[in-house]
């Protein structure tokens, strides 16, 4: 059987989801639990890396198995054995050739900005504390660049291995709450960074040092140094994994 699980973590102890040699990560977590349940040895499959510290509410794994566990009981079962800070809310049996990641449509990421003077002691794991003024309108216009299909090599982080670096970006917008700013972006996939870069690059077009009217020319430009920073992990947010 090839079972599929939905999880949401809190990446704030993890080193991202893939396994590594010396750290703790959300994969190798998830995937002790399934051997211990299952008895086997599994090979789990996730829709994409995540980077330490970032979360996510709508994870997809999947693993083959032998094991005869009815689909139903396994949220229950790797709940008990997984940490608090990790928790499986869905699990269903897929067609043989079901893929995490190969077979994803498209994925769908929340990044939160705290704006104001000084942090919150409960956000501060889940937020970016950002204290200087950001014009939110400026944010949107430069938004607009980004959505469509760009190479969008200016906006990753050396290190990646990916055939190509085209990206298509179905929408990205911003808004915000109080002080709290919201971008919210859906593509077909995401570079090494990407969602963070362009975060980075958003709240310099918000406080002047980019003008959003030269965003296009920078995307299209494919220079990494005419981006903005990297935004912080923590708020970074995995929401939604599509399939066909």
């Amino acid at each position: 059987m090839n079972i599929k699980l939905k999880l949401q973590y809190d990446g704030t102890a993890y080193h991202g989801w893939q396994i590594q040699k010396n750290a703790v990560t959300v994969q190798e977590t998830v995937r002790n639990a399934v051997e211990k349940i299952t008895g086997e040895k599994i090979n789990l499959i996730g829709c994409g890396r995540t980077d330490t510290g970032v979360h996510a509410e709508g994870y997809v794994c999947n693993f083959h198995t032998q094991s005869r566990i009815p689909c139903e009981k396994y949220p229950y079962a790797l709940n008990a054995c997984l940490p608090d800070d990790i928790v499986c809310f869905g699990a269903e049996e897929v067609e043989d050739d079901f893929h995490a990641n190969k077979s994803a449509v498209k994925k769908r990421y929340v990044y939160k900005i705290l704006n104001r003077e000084f942090s919150d002691a409960v956000m501060h794991r889940y937020a970016w504390h950002y204290k200087y003024p950001v014009d939110i309108d400026k944010m949107r216009a430069a938004a607009k660049a980004f959505e469509g299909e760009h190479d969008f090599v200016g906006f990753a982080s050396s290190g990646f291995s990916v055939k190509t670096t085209v990206r298509e970006i179905y929408s990205l917008d911003v808004s915000r709450d109080g002080d709290i700013i919201t971008v919210d972006v859906t593509g077909n996939g995401f570079l090494y960074n990407m969602v963070r870069i362009i975060t980075g690059t958003l709240v310099f077009a918000g406080t002047g040092r980019i003008n959003p009217d030269d965003m296009r020319e920078i995307i299209e430009s494919k220079d990494r140094s005419r981006a903005g920073i990297t935004a912080p992990p923590q708020g970074l947010c995995l929401k939604e994994v599509y399939y066909r």
